[in-house]
């Protein structure tokens, strides 16, 4: 197998990455630097992680580094997005491409992709309407119900998991947690139950440490500047509990630390999201050794109330618990502890990789 692994990254991150890569001038040592920095780890595929001579990873959407790449294999100044990708493409002579950017490159763009591209699949786990999936082999993620609806629109699908980034061993073994509790993740109009729940534990401040990291939406940003508080959109605004505990976005290693400093990790889905449950947060938080306190729902293997996670209900239940783990501090350690043994074991990323190659297989 020659395996192509295309992805992207959140906007908000952009910055850090120019830090990280300013000083490393060639495109293998620009991608080293983001895989060293673990962002988004869980989905990076072992060959990858490996740096296996025929596995390839690119943020296909990162414009700045692929014209890096552009300029040392004597592409035109002005070759598209594109034109760049499917010449990596085409110098790897890829016969898997595996893009966790599905709905960054449209259905022309996979009909035309090189000839050497024998299976194309495709992660999505997003539950939008009309997404340029037609043109895949296969498309998978982790929650069945986005699958079947997939199914419905005649997409050929298959159950696949993020997976348990090793790296995050040493911050698992942490003991010195100075915040009760931890929430990193989007704020936007697709996130009112996560808000309310965020307005509750936010009032919690005054008697625990209560750390958030939020990446506000464009939306919520413009609510919240001097020109936004004289346009009609006070109901993107953050309640003044939330800003109060908010900090600046983290993300990759910054992220690690973030967590393995933490009692407790805070996660809650997004409106869209259905029963389904098991978003890259939870295998992060179990693998730093946190105790994850999640809404209700199906998850994933392992993932157990009581066992391995705790789960909530409502915003108040969401608070007692909280109050009931922070004074329970053995149980609270016996939980996360269990949490990360599974999520270590279950979801390995060699567990990952061999189901990954049954897929090919299957196609």
């Amino acid at each position: 197998m020659r395996l192509f692994q295309n992805s992207r990254y959140y906007p908000s991150l952009r910055a850090k990455i120019r830090e990280l890569t300013k000083s490393r001038s060639s495109f293998a040592d620009q991608m080293g630097a983001f895989l060293d920095f673990r962002e988004q780890a869980a989905h990076i595929l072992l060959p990858v992680d490996q740096r296996a001579e025929w596995a390839f990873f690119t943020n296909g959407d990162d414009i700045d580094v692929q014209r890096v790449w552009a300029r040392e294999h004597g592409l035109p100044s002005r070759a598209s997005p594109e034109e760049i990708l499917k010449a990596q493409i085409e110098q790897h002579r890829t016969d898997v491409f595996y893009n966790v950017d599905a709905t960054g490159w449209g259905g022309d763009f996979i009909k035309s992709l090189p000839g050497c591209v024998k299976k194309v699949i495709a992660w999505h786990a997003a539950p939008f309407q009309n997404a340029p999936l037609a043109e895949y082999d296969l498309v998978v993620c982790n929650f069945p119900s986005i699958l079947e609806r997939l199914q419905q629109q005649g997409c050929r699908t298959a159950y696949f998991v993020p997976a348990y980034d090793a790296e995050l061993g040493p911050f698992a073994a942490r003991r010195d947690r100075p915040v009760d509790v931890l929430f990193v993740g989007g704020y936007s109009r697709h996130h009112l139950k996560r808000a309310a729940i965020l307005e509750a534990v936010a009032k919690l401040s005054g008697e625990f440490n209560v750390v958030y990291h939020l990446d506000r939406s464009r939306l919520c940003r413009l609510a919240e500047s001097p020109l936004g508080q004289f346009l009609p959109l006070a109901k993107h605004r953050r309640p003044q509990a939330i800003r109060k505990v908010t900090r600046e976005p983290v993300f990759g290693r910054d992220y690690y630390e973030e967590l393995s400093a933490a009692k407790i990790v805070l996660n809650g889905a997004i409106d869209m999201a259905g029963a389904d449950r098991g978003n890259m947060r939870c295998f992060e938080a179990l693998g730093s050794g946190a105790l994850l306190l999640s809404d209700q729902g199906n998850y994933p293997e392992g993932m157990t109330d009581g066992e391995t996670i705790v789960t909530y209900g409502s915003p108040d239940e969401a608070v007692a618990q909280i109050k009931t783990f922070l004074s329970a501090a053995a149980d609270r350690t016996r939980i996360a502890q269990a949490g990360h043994q599974m999520i270590s074991t279950r979801y390995s990323k060699e567990v990952q990789w061999k189901r990954f190659e049954a897929l090919v297989a299957s196609i």
